[in-house]
């Protein structure tokens, strides 16, 4: 069963937990070759599999995490990226392995 928060109680861009709790979250699945083409190549992992991490960072996050974040390609970003929901389920996890961002 899913657990989802309120979105009013999480705010992503003085947060950014999901997009640095884990170098293997951030990975390709549905996207078409149209929508991979689109994301900058700079931000995409060498062995093609999702996006580039930095330990386990996201590339394409800027600022800091806790504090305050943008995704530099949220127009092109992968699905899992936009399937992860405030509060929900995903969010929460990567919230708890980053106390300074909960």
């Amino acid at each position: 069963m899913s657990m989802t928060i309120p979105d009013e109680t999480f705010d992503c861009q003085s947060c950014g937990a999901c997009c640095g709790y884990s170098a293997d979250w951030p990975r390709f699945s549905m996207e078409s070759d149209e929508e991979l083409d689109r994301i900058p190549a700079a931000f995409v992992a060498a062995d093609l599999s999702g996006m580039r991490c930095d330990g386990d960072r996201c590339s394409a996050l800027g600022g800091e995490i806790g504090k305050h974040v943008t995704c530099r390609i949220y127009d092109v970003r992968p699905i899992v990226c936009r399937t992860c929901m405030p509060g929900d389920d995903e969010c929460l996890m990567a919230r708890l392995t980053l106390p300074s961002a909960a």
